[in-house]
């Protein structure tokens, strides 16, 4: 029988939640990463799901899932609104995506994740399930260096004055979408080049945050409002700058934005709109990537690579895990 484990009052995401958390991802890569290359994304995204909600119920906090794998109705586990945990630790708001680049992990490409964040009680954005306008860069930068209303070259050609560069040494991070063909022109108008990724913007966000190793200076585009929650919640954690936007389009979804909280359909969002207090997120590698090594099976032993940061210290712990006792990955 698995150990309970214990947090003190006023310790709701301290140390010991870190450590959890990252146990959490490493469930969920690890029962996706046997489903590789198999093509079937719904398997792959259920082992994930199944695999992280077990091991969130492990977890001595009141959570409550507000950004999941979609509304009550549409998500068997791990809905909006869902409580997880043992119910007798402190509330925190939980914001997941059990296998971030499903299709990546279905063909085995390269940079699906697991990545989870939780933050204090009432901190997190309510985002609905729809497309939202991004624009990010990582750390170092002076305030106001990016404008989501800018266009894309005036903001490419502010980075590379900030950073002291040629346009030209300016690579931005986009979506690979019929959507986006305008932004990309535009991008390469400029000299910069254009890193396109077919999934994983959750990922592509946190690539910004180390240009020197991922290559990526900026990201830009659309991609899904729940993801821009999870990527903002990393940049909270190491600093940065990123604008996001609702694109509610029809009345519909503004009536669905409505009812979870937004009452400005154009509002702009910053990191901290979208994420008020601590934080920690914790990402682990499905297939491997820039930012992450994927799984690795071997003779009794699984080996997992996972990022893990917190806000109130700026820290970030890369953890290399050989794993021996597999009975805890209930792999069957």
């Amino acid at each position: 029988m698995a150990e309970e484990i214990t947090v003190k009052a006023g310790q709701a995401l301290e140390r010991i939640l870190t450590l959890e958390l990252v146990r959490v991802t490493e469930r969920a890569a690890v029962a996706s990463a046997s489903l590789r290359g198999r093509g079937d994304e719904k398997a792959a995204d259920k082992a994930a799901v199944d695999a992280m909600r077990r091991e969130l119920n492990r977890l001595p906090i009141a959570g409550r899932i507000v950004i999941g794998e979609g509304e009550r109705d549409e998500a068997p586990m791990l809905f909006i609104g869902e409580e997880v945990g043992t119910g007798k630790g402190p509330a925190v708001d939980i914001a997941v995506d059990p296998l971030e680049g499903t299709t990546l992990c279905a063909k085995n490409m390269p940079g699906s994740i697991a990545v989870m964040a939780m933050a204090e009680g009432g901190t997190l954005l309510y985002a609905p399930d729809v497309y939202m306008d991004k624009i990010a860069i990582g750390p170092g930068y002076p305030k106001g260096t990016i404008d989501i209303d800018g266009s894309p070259a005036d903001n490419i050609h502010s980075l590379a004055k900030a950073k002291g560069v040629k346009p030209s040494e300016i690579t931005a991070l986009i979506l690979d979408r019929p959507r986006h063909a305008a932004i990309i022109e535009a991008v390469r108008k400029t000299g910069a080049a254009v890193q396109l990724i077919t999934d994983g913007d959750v990922a592509g966000v946190i690539h910004t945050t180390d240009p020197d190793e991922t290559g990526i200076d900026i990201y830009m585009g659309t991609g899904g409002a729940p993801e821009g929650v999870l990527a903002a919640a990393a940049l909270r954690c190491i600093g940065g700058e990123m604008y996001t936007r609702l694109i509610l389009d029809s009345e519909e979804k503004r009536e669905r934005a409505k009812l979870m909280g937004v009452t400005d359909p154009k509002k702009i969002y910053t990191i901290t709109d979208m994420v008020r207090g601590d934080c920690l997120i914790a990402a682990t590698g499905v297939t491997t990537g820039n930012l992450l090594k994927g799984v690795k099976y071997r003779k009794d032993v699984v080996t997992t690579h996972t990022v893990v940061m917190r806000s109130a210290s700026g820290t970030v712990r890369w953890i290399e895990a050989e794993h021996r006792d597999l009975s805890k990955f209930h792999l069957g």
